[in-house]
């Protein structure tokens, strides 16, 4: 007789704990379940946590079988591999064993809302022209379709998008009436917007396929020029068209309402291809994204264009002169792939290595972090980062009990105002290990944040590479006899 020993999963708050050795028979157990992955010092979990538990507790409440779960990816380093977690929290939704990205809300509503939209019906009945009017009043978007049969293919093709999109309510109707409001047919659909100076009602055209479906979405759920701001930057941000045109303006000018207009005639070129983004530079909230951006309210109207891949890619102009044929041809370079990724770069500050925490800037980076004879331990930090600033008085101890080591290089730079080529920085602070060496490999650091855990981490590769050069001169000897 064999047995096969099950691991055990416990629960925290209704919460699934999982581990390298439960993970697969947890999610093999579950059709839906979202998994967080985290680490324990990081601030964005520990203040995610209550929300999590709490919607956890929700649908126990209901008695839903959806199920959340957990999993520290700093102690179950197999699992985390496996799903490729570079970040915390990282959060996945399992359905049949499968893993996507979540990208809901991080409220227990939002998270209990997402859930329920990918498991059940993902489209709201609409009864009457006052149930869109209500939505598109507050969200100033909605899609509506018009099928007499849900279950035709259009139909379908609908509701597929509807499940795989967030942020958009879309409602379906078989009502004559609303149907003759919006001008639809059977197997119509419209978008109903609510921008200023924009149409109010889009209808879709061509072939009722989710493909099609999704970059009719893309190109209108925004204005053809929408404003950056705390409400907006989800949608700016994290919509499924990664390529931004950003356009930085001071609204108190006199120039500014011109430039909004060639703006929106420059947006008409580039259907579905950007998201056109203005920047208020008059607003104070707004100071952050000027930094990173590395851009000084006195230097006027300034353009940028961003690719979001993993990071972020930056393009520059050539030109000052904001006129419509300028910005234009600045989107046709970008598309045609003639436009080179611009880094910033401070200047190399003089005393820069006179502290044991070694100051790198964009421009002395490859010599230090690269140094074939040195393990350098870079921090990517930013100031106004409160897990940074937390952080800066280890960081200090750390470089002080190895500023007398030969070949250990404790390191920072601060990447609001600095970039490095095949250097991905996702949030703040991002530590990095670049071990000595020819090959310029580089490595996350997903460890512990005291003291202890990073001495024991420097100390661990060094005794890993001791091991090594013993294990190669051994060999060497070897050979020679």
């Amino acid at each position: 007789l064999f047995f096969v020993a099950r691991a055990e999963i416990t629960e925290e708050e209704n919460v699934l704990v999982l581990t390298d050795d439960n993970f697969d028979e947890a999610v093999a157990a579950h059709k839906h379940v979202l998994v967080e992955f985290y680490a324990p010092w990081c601030g964005h979990c520990k203040k995610l946590a209550p929300e999590y538990a709490t919607a956890a507790g929700t649908l126990k409440d209901e008695e839903s079988p959806l199920k959340l779960a957990k999993v520290d990816a700093t102690i179950h380093k197999a699992v985390g591999t496996k799903f490729a977690v570079k970040g915390y929290p990282t959060l996945k939704f399992f359905v049949d064993g499968e893993p996507k990205d979540f990208n809901g809300g991080r409220t227990a509503p939002e998270i209990v809302a997402w859930m329920k939209k990918k498991t059940g019906d993902a489209c709201t009945v609409a009864a009457a022209k006052e149930d869109v009017e209500a939505e598109v009043a507050t969200s100033h978007f909605a899609l509506l379709g018009a099928f007499k049969d849900r279950s035709s293919e259009a139909g379908v093709a609908f509701t597929s998008i509807a499940s795989d999109t967030d942020g958009v309510v879309f409602f379906v109707t078989d009502s004559d009436d609303l149907m003759a409001a919006y001008g639809l047919v059977d197997g119509g659909i419209v978008a109903v917007r609510d921008f200023a100076e924009e149409e109010p009602l889009v209808a879709f055209e061509g072939e009722t396929t989710a493909a099609l479906i999704k970059e009719f979405i893309s190109a209108n759920r925004l204005p053809s020029v929408v404003e950056f701001s705390d409400e907006t930057a989800p949608m700016i941000f994290g919509g499924e068209l990664k390529n931004h045109f950003l356009l930085f303006t001071d609204s108190t000018t006199e120039e500014h309402a011109d430039l909004l207009t060639i703006f929106r005639a420059v947006s008409k070129s580039f259907p579905g291809k950007f998201v056109h983004v203005f920047v208020d530079t008059s607003k104070s909230g707004n100071d952050r994204i000027l930094d990173f951006f590395g851009i000084k309210k006195e230097d006027g109207v300034v353009a940028r264009i961003i690719y979001l891949s993993e990071g972020v890619d930056k393009y520059v102009p050539e030109f000052t002169e904001m006129t419509e044929e300028n910005l234009v041809g600045f989107g046709q370079d970008y598309i045609d792939g003639k436009l080179t990724k611009h880094l910033n770069s401070e200047e190399i500050p003089e005393d820069w290595d006179a502290l044991p925490v070694k100051v790198l800037v964009g421009k002395n980076f490859e010599a230090v972090a690269f140094d074939e004879t040195k393990d350098v331990l870079v921090e990517f930090y930013a100031p106004w980062c409160g897990h940074c600033k937390q952080l800066a008085p280890i960081w200090d101890e750390l470089a002080e009990k190895f500023k007398e080591h030969p070949s250990i290089v404790i390191a920072k730079m601060d990447s609001t105002t600095n970039e490095v080529a095949d250097v991905t920085v996702r949030g703040f602070p991002t530590l990095k290990y670049f071990p000595a060496g020819p090959d310029r490999k580089m490595e996350d650091y997903s460890g512990g944040r005291t003291l202890e855990d990073l001495v024991s981490f420097l100390e661990g590769k060094h005794d890993e590479e001791a091991e090594d050069e013993a294990s190669d001169a051994a060999e060497d000897a070897r050979d020679e006899l």
